[in-house]
């Protein structure tokens, strides 16, 4: 009977139009069928108890194994080729046997073009059944604009949602062009005060001697030049509403003690004033530099630190969520070209492997910037390597380049432990759980690991 059920299963498995493999607890390949051996180009003979490293490129198996994790509807470049692919992890007991990847090969390109009209029909009812926000009619935006779905950015959006329903602060950090406004305006259109609106100040851009009467305001006759009548501050301005600091590492030592008594007191006074004017609002602060590391040099108040980070959203670099590139460069692309009112173009197969390849150091903006270039400069309606800005041709051709792994465990603080085995780490997981407010599962997903396995080690520890 066995014999009979392992026949039955091999000779489906060898009709399925998608490529299967299937690999050991040890990453060796157990079972390939002759569909994803005949893209390979191998006979499926050769595969077979090899490492599925060495057989099919920028695999993440093996990293499946490690976490236990499940990666569906991800996109990886094998020959060139950008391929949807699910990832499971075979469990027995919670316990990880082994892994199965399955590989679409048609219709990826179909997919996105259907996911850009999915997208763009939401943003369309959102803005006929919203009325458009007074302060800001064009700018505010939901999470629908948000664009990657990768593991980390889809756990990054579903707990920024469950923020947005609360009125705690919010730090944001990350690096520049990550998109720290963006999720601060998605944060303000999904929360209590939407219909409040979004004030935002850039306190880098704001000369110091300024940037007090710029947030709370003046009385009349307060300084020389004052306008009379006085003026009302971005607190003020932002009653019922949001207010968001951005570059907040960037704001003087004497401002952050005045911020720190704003937000104890729920009131500002106006510069050359003594009275308090009571303001209800959430703050949404965003920095690119590293808070902590100022704390302790002395250049960042620990106390508005502690203040601040109630809720702390850490948005990962474009190259440890590469395969969100696809995504974002069909989006833009579609974008940019209705925009700049050029024919849309479509990618050569090369192409999307050196969007993998470049680092992106600065991130969704620097993408953004390179696809304006090239559908602006480039002749013909097919888009090749070629076609790239020097300056990434020549970073790509150095030979002391680092290329970035597909994806990386960056997640909000540095908490991670996807990717390698866990070995009591008493700190990270406190501190996963804290982050999750004793959520386990929220924790377990935070921290890129199967529950069972959080759930293990937390009884070894004794939490």
């Amino acid at each position: 009977m066995a014999d009979q059920t392992n026949h039955v299963l091999d000779t489906i498995l060898q009709l399925m139009c998608e490529g299967i493999v299937i690999v050991d607890v040890h990453g060796m390949i157990t079972e390939l069928n002759e569909a994803y051996a005949r893209f390979l180009g191998i006979q499926r003979e050769q595969a077979l108890h090899r490492h599925v490293t060495e057989v099919i490129q920028n695999t993440r198996l093996h990293k499946v194994l490690q976490s236990g994790v499940a990666e569906k509807g991800q996109i990886q470049i094998i020959h060139g080729h950008e391929m949807l692919v699910h990832r499971i992890p075979v469990l027995r007991e919670d316990v990880v046997m082994g892994a199965i990847g399955l590989v679409i090969f048609q219709g990826v390109n179909e997919q996105y073009q259907m996911m850009d009209r999915i997208h763009q029909l939401t943003l369309s009812s959102t803005r006929e059944k919203t009325p458009p926000s007074v302060d800001s009619p064009t700018t505010l935006r939901s999470f629908d604009a948000v664009i990657g779905h990768s593991t980390e950015m889809m756990a990054l959006k579903k707990m920024s949602m469950r923020v947005a329903q609360t009125s705690m602060t919010v730090l944001i950090t990350g690096e520049s062009g990550t998109g720290k406004e963006l999720f601060a305006r998605a944060i303000h259109s999904e929360s209590p005060f939407a219909k409040g609106p979004f004030i935002d100040i850039n306190c880098a851009a704001i000369p110091e001697h300024l940037l007090e009467s710029e947030l709370f305001g003046y009385e009349e006759g307060a300084f020389t030049g004052a306008k009379k009548g006085g003026k009302t501050g971005k607190f003020e301005a932002a009653h019922t509403g949001t207010l968001f600091l951005d570059e907040l590492g960037d704001m003087p030592l004497t401002m952050q003690a005045k911020l720190l008594r704003v937000l104890e007191d729920h009131s500002v006074v106006r510069v050359g004033g003594i009275k308090k004017h009571p303001v209800t609002l959430r703050v949404i602060a965003a920095t690119h530099r590293n808070i902590s590391d100022m704390v302790a040099k002395g250049e960042f108040r620990e106390d508005l630190y502690f203040r601040l980070s109630t809720m702390h959203i850490q948005i990962p670099p474009l190259r440890y969520r590469k395969s969100d590139i696809p995504t974002l460069v069909h989006y833009y692309i579609e974008q940019l070209s209705t925009r700049l009112q050029v024919p849309k173009k479509r990618l050569d197969d090369r192409t999307m492997q050196v969007f993998y390849d470049y680092a992106w150091p600065g991130n969704i903006r620097e993408l953004v910037n390179v696809i304006e270039v090239i559908l602006e400069m480039m002749e013909g309606c097919i888009v090749y390597p070629e076609d790239f800005p020097e300056f990434i041709k020549k970073k790509l051709m150095s030979p002391d380049v680092q290329k970035e792994s597909e994806q990386s465990p960056y997640i909000e603080n540095n908490i991670t432990l996807k990717g390698q085995r866990i070995h009591g780490d008493r700190e990270i997981i406190l501190a996963a759980l804290q982050q999750a407010r004793g959520n386990k599962v929220v924790a377990a997903r935070l921290l890129g690991i199967h529950r069972s396995t959080l759930y293990l080690k937390l009884k070894q520890l004794g939490l």
